[in-house]
């Protein structure tokens, strides 16, 4: 009798929790169709981390999808959710990977506190809710940093119309943005007579993803809308040769003295001309010859145009900030310590594995009499397998061939499992 009392409440209990489920993941019930941008401040070093409330703004209609609220694929290393007050229910959830994660890993973080601007974008919420950040820590569990009250009556939500800046659609038609990837391009070091050489650098960008598989099979999936704010000056800051140039997002290489590393250390400005259309993800295109890029999960993408392999570097960055994809290269000089990952969790990114839980990464693509780990000789050059080294690390971590965009820029292009995850993350999308 005990049993049969226990399996009814354990059905009575499953079912209340998939109608939850189902309630929660409805737009209309829960939204309306508008966009409410959620600034903060990530701060800390290396040991602590704290959140500092900003702004809340309203942007325009919700560019993301209605039918995929949820962060059920659990990327980021940092979990951002809006959660009914009415009855705890977590109604909107995103994964986040900020360059204040990077900057966690660096050395400076152990002498110094940094801040860092960061943004969560939500539907505006028909009922009051409560917004909460986690944080992955380094044993792979989430831990709640913060809580904040949300009331979409509040008067103190800012609600200004943005300035409107000359805006051209590079691909699609800007349309149906719910069950598209929206992106939008700015430009930083671009003057206003530059206006032409962005647009042309924009569609060479797109035109160059969209050769690339699994994109050329997804183009119908896409819009990318080019936002044009001109900067005082062309190029951008390279600190490591004492050149320094006004530019309307302060885009700057040798980010962590790294001379590759391109950030933009104005995120205000870039999340305020975002702002002027609906879009899913952000990729700054930066006015200058000098090699590289920066790409962060859901936050933001950047490359520089005039680099022979500026091409190569678009689509590696974009693999980062939209597919959450892992760097699989180990034998280039970076800001982070021999522990970026621990060996005894298995990462969130698709495409690296610790071998801790191999079963929920590619395991089911390979044969099964293939060697693992597999060995990294002329034999297996064309194999998809597991070879040791991925993740900035030599040992420990493993990626799925010998070579992929997301590791090297003359790789032909991505390996299998990054085609596999940019395709799924397109179609959650949908």
């Amino acid at each position: 009798m005990i049993r049969k009392i226990f399996y009814l409440v354990c059905v009575l209990l499953s079912t209340f929790i998939f109608t939850s489920n189902v309630s929660a993941s409805s737009f209309s019930s829960n939204f309306v169709d508008e966009t409410v941008r959620f600034e903060f401040q990530l701060c800390g070093n290396a040991d602590t981390t704290f959140v500092v409330e900003g702004n809340y703004c309203v942007e325009g209609v919700w560019g993301g999808s209605k039918e995929h609220l949820l962060n059920d694929m659990g990327y980021g290393n940092f979990h951002l959710e809006l959660v009914r007050k009415s009855d705890n229910m977590v109604i909107y959830s995103t994964g986040l990977s900020p360059l204040f994660q990077e900057w966690k890993s660096t050395a400076e973080a152990k002498m110094t506190i940094r801040s860092f601007d960061h943004v969560f974008r939500f539907p505006n919420p028909k009922q009051e809710c409560l917004i909460q950040i986690k944080e992955r820590k380094f044993d792979g569990s989430m831990s709640l940093l913060a809580t904040f009250p949300f009331s979409p009556k509040s008067y103190f939500i800012i609600q200004e119309r943005p300035f409107e800046y000359k805006k051209e659609v590079i691909f699609g038609d800007g349309t149906n943005v719910a069950k598209k990837v929206d992106v939008v391009m700015l430009a930083d070091g671009y003057t206003e007579q530059e206006y032409d050489k962005f647009i042309h650098d924009a569609k060479r960008m797109v035109t160059a993803l969209f050769k690339m598989p699994p994109y050329d099979k997804y183009k119908r999936d896409f819009n990318f809308v080019a936002v044009f704010h001109p900067s005082l000056e062309s190029g951008c800051d390279i600190p490591g040769e004492y050149d320094y140039k006004n530019t309307t997002y302060s885009s700057s290489f040798y980010t962590f003295d790294i001379s590759r590393y391109l950030t933009a250390r104005d995120m205000c400005q870039v999340y305020k001309d975002a702002a002027t259309v609906p879009y899913d993800q952000i990729y700054v295109l930066v006015n200058t010859e000098k090699y590289g890029g920066g790409g962060f999960y859901n936050s933001i993408n950047l490359t520089s145009v005039d680099n022979p392999l500026s091409e190569e570097v678009f689509i590696h960055e974009f693999g980062h900030g939209f597919a959450g994809l892992a760097d699989e290269y180990y034998n280039s000089s970076t800001a982070f310590d021999e522990t970026y990952y621990n060996l005894e969790v298995e990462p969130w990114e698709p495409n690296i594995t610790t071998m801790v839980d191999f079963d929920k990464k590619w395991k089911s693509m390979l044969p099964k009499e293939l060697i693992i780990p597999t060995p990294r000789t002329k034999k297996y050059k064309k194999t998809l397998g597991v070879f040791e080294g991925g993740g900035y690390m030599k040992k420990g971590v493993y990626s799925p061939r010998q070579d992929c965009r997301m590791k090297t820029n003359t790789s032909k292009g991505f390996c299998d499992v990054c085609q596999k995850s940019i395709a799924r993350i397109i179609e959650h999308h949908r």
